[in-house]
C-alpha cells in the first residue's frame, strides 16, 4: 500500500473510530460505556431520566393505573381528590389512568414512525449525495415536491383516505419526515465523500456499497442520531396534533391529543382535563430535546 493511502487511512475521523470500537464490545460493556458517556452531560442525564421514566410508565401502565382508562369511574368532571388524583373527564373516566395508558401510544408510535422514515430516507440521501449527477437531481426534485406540501396536509390526506388507525398514523408521519431526513443525510455525505479516507477506499478498489455502509455511514451517524431524537419529538407533537383534530388513534384508546380536544371546552372550569395530558406531552418532548442537546455536546467534545 502506498504512503498516500496509509496517511489517508490514518486521518479517518475520530467519530468513525469511536463508533467502530463500540461494535466490538460485548452488549453489557457497550451499554456501560454509553451510560458513562451520557452521564458526562447534564442535559443528556436529565433527558434520559425523563424518557426512562415515561418508558417505565408505558410498560407498567396496566399495573400502576388505578382504574380502567375506558370505563366510567364515579361522577362526571369531578375535581382532583384522593380517589381521583387528576379528577375525571366528561365521561366520568379517571384522567390519571388515561394519561398513564396514553403513554403507550406515544412510546410505541413516535419512535416507530421516525425509524421507518429513516429507513426510507437514509438510503436515498446516501445514494444521492455519493453518486450525484442526474440521480441526485431526480431524488432531490422528488423531495422538493413533497416539501412543497404542508406536512399536516400530507397527514390529513393519507389518514382521511385510509381511515384513522395506528398503522396509518405511523406511515403518514414517516412519509412526512422523509424529505428533510433525506436532505440532511445527503448534505452530510456531500461533506464526507471528498475526504481522504473515502479516496483511500476507492484506491483499494472497494465497492460502492462498502464505502457507503462501512466508511461514510459511521461518520455521519452521529448527527443522524441527534436529529433522530429531535424528530421523535416532532413525531410526538404530530401524534398529539392528529389526536386533537380527531385523526389520531380511534377512541376509546387513550390519546393525549384526543384528551386535550375532549377537555378544551371545559378548560376554564375544569382545567385538569387539559393540563394533565398537555403537561405529559410537553415533558416527553423536553426530555428528547435535552437528550439531543447532550448528545451534541458529547460529539463536540470528541
Amino acid at each position: 500500500m502506498s504512503d498516500k493511502s496509509k496517511s489517508s487511512i490514518s486521518r479517518r475521523s475520530l467519530a468513525q473510530q469511536w463508533l467502530q470500537s463500540q461494535w466490538v464490545l460485548p452488549p453489557a460493556a457497550w451499554l456501560g460505556r454509553m451510560m458513562f458517556e451520557l452521564a458526562r452531560s447534564k442535559s443528556a442525564t436529565i433527558g434520559t431520566a425523563i424518557l426512562c421514566a415515561w418508558v417505565f410508565i408505558a410498560i407498567a401502565a396496566p399495573i400502576i393505573a388505578p382504574y380502567s382508562p375506558t370505563e366510567m369511574q364515579g361522577g362526571r368532571l369531578e375535581p382532583p381528590s384522593l380517589q381521583h388524583w387528576l379528577g375525571t373527564d366528561h365521561l366520568a373516566r379517571d384522567v390519571l389512568s388515561r394519561v398513564l395508558w396514553g403513554t403507550q401510544v406515544v412510546v410505541a408510535l413516535a419512535p416507530l414512525s421516525v425509524l421507518l422514515g429513516i429507513l426510507m430516507a437514509a438510503p436515498l440521501g446516501l445514494i444521492s449525495g455519493y453518486v450525484g449527477g442526474r440521480l441526485d437531481t431526480l431524488i432531490m426534485r422528488g423531495t422538493d415536491i413533497l416539501l412543497s406540501f404542508p406536512t399536516l396536509l400530507i397527514y390529513i390526506l393519507i389518514i382521511t383516505s385510509f381511515g384513522p388507525s395506528a398503522i396509518v398514523v405511523v406511515i403518514s408521519i414517516s412519509l412526512g419526515s422523509l424529505p428533510p431526513i433525506a436532505r440532511i443525510v445527503r448534505s452530510l455525505v456531500l461533506e464526507e465523500r471528498t475526504k481522504d479516507y473515502v479516496s483511500a477506499a476507492r484506491l483499494r478498489g472497494e465497492r460502492r456499497s462498502y464505502i457507503l455502509l462501512r466508511e461514510i455511514l459511521p461518520n455521519v451517524s452521529g448527527p443522524i442520531i441527534v436529529d433522530t431524537c429531535i424528530r421523535i419529538g416532532y413525531a410526538i407533537m404530530a401524534i398529539g396534533s392528529l389526536g386533537f383534530l380527531g385523526l389520531g388513534i380511534p377512541p376509546p384508546t387513550p390519546d393525549w391529543g384526543g384528551m386535550i380536544n375532549e377537555g378544551r371546552q371545559w378548560i376554564f372550569l375544569m382545567p385538569w382535563t387539559v393540563l394533565a395530558p398537555a403537561a405529559a406531552l410537553s415533558s416527553v418532548v423536553i426530555g428528547l430535546n435535552l437528550l439531543a442537546d447532550g448528545l451534541r455536546e458529547i460529539a463536540q467534545q470528541r
